[in-house]
């Protein structure tokens, strides 16, 4: 992040832990020629990590790391800010291009690359939340190689997933769900979704160009503010108030519950939809091993149908 290749940083690590250092003892450090230390402490010297020795020349010693890399960190955080600066300046040229106010407020993306760009764009650029609508299938990003979404998760932006029932039917997407859950991250399923969704930082929004029964790979729009925007907000609240957790569906984690791990977790399943066939594959359990489970449930709760089992299992805590 500020400009140090590796045999640089490790020169200077090793210089900080000694009083001081020659081309030698650095090419011996490192494992390098004595040509290619003599190089890095020059650049070192150059970026004032480290000066020469005041009683022996061909010595070295390391600056304060609050001092040389403080300044090296203020150079670049004005960078960043001047950066910043050019962005807000590009953006007004941008808008003051466009021809209309539609223009300004919505952009069409086209093409799936293109879309796949964006999409990552967006999460890359994201500072505080992310709202997902999930879907079925994959039309621009799978879950393998949305890795911006990792990190921004790992720089502290909150993510809260929605996912569409079918969703859970996909293969192997229950592990990776169970990868996905720590903190910062809030999942939830409902039967299903309108349309695929992804708001930032409430500030952007990119929905499918097509309609849920077209062909949805060719383009997606950009809300970037107004109505629009406000409204795919409003979706995603209203349909996130209504859906079922589903962090105890995939972890199924106890606390204080009368139910096993294993029973609170096909009961999550149940309350989620999915069917016992659909719990048992997804558990490696028979059919008539999940049956069982759920009337060990119900003859504990002293209910008769599944439907009671669902009100009791709310009254007691059980999910």
């Amino acid at each position: 992040m500020l400009g140090l290749d590796e045999a640089e940083l490790a020169a200077y690590r090793m210089l900080v832990t000694g009083p001081s250092g020659t081309a030698m003892e650095v090419s011996g450090a490192l494992g390098v020629s004595v040509g290619k230390a003599t190089r890095v402490i020059a650049s070192l010297e150059a970026k004032g990590l480290v000066a020469r020795s005041g009683t022996a020349i061909d010595h070295v010693v390391a600056s304060p790391p609050d001092i040389a890399l403080g300044a090296l960190i203020v150079e670049h955080q004005e960078g960043i800010r001047q950066a910043e600066l050019e962005m807000r300046a590009l953006r007004e040229r941008y808008l003051a291009a466009s021809s209309s106010r539609a223009e300004q407020v919505v952009d069409v993306v086209r093409g799936r690359e293109a879309v796949r760009q964006r999409f990552n764009q967006l999460q890359r650029g994201a500072r505080r939340e992310v709202l997902e609508f999930v879907k079925g299938d994959v039309v621009a990003v799978s879950v393998d190689e949305n890795v911006e979404e990792e990190q921004a998760i790992s720089r502290g932006v909150v993510y809260r997933f929605l996912l569409e029932r079918q969703t859970l039917e996909r293969p192997g997407l229950m592990a990776a769900l169970s990868e996905t859950i720590q903190p910062g991250v809030e999942l939830r399923v409902t039967r299903e979704l309108p349309i695929r969704l992804i708001v930032v930082d409430r500030e952007i929004a990119m929905i499918p160009l097509a309609g849920a029964t077209d062909d949805q790979s060719g383009g997606a729009l950009l809300l970037r503010a107004g109505g629009l925007l406000d409204l795919a907000v409003s979706l995603f609240e209203v349909k996130w108030r209504d859906a079922t957790r589903l962090d105890a569906v995939v972890d199924g984690a106890v606390e204080g519950s009368e139910l096993s791990a294993r029973e609170r977790q096909i009961l999550l399943m149940l309350n989620a939809g999915l069917t016992d066939r659909t719990v048992a594959t997804r558990l490696g359990l028979s059919a008539r091993t999940v049956q069982r489970y759920v009337a060990e449930m119900m003859e504990r709760a002293e209910i008769d149908t599944r439907l009671q089992l669902g009100v009791q299992a709310t009254r007691r805590g059980w999910i």
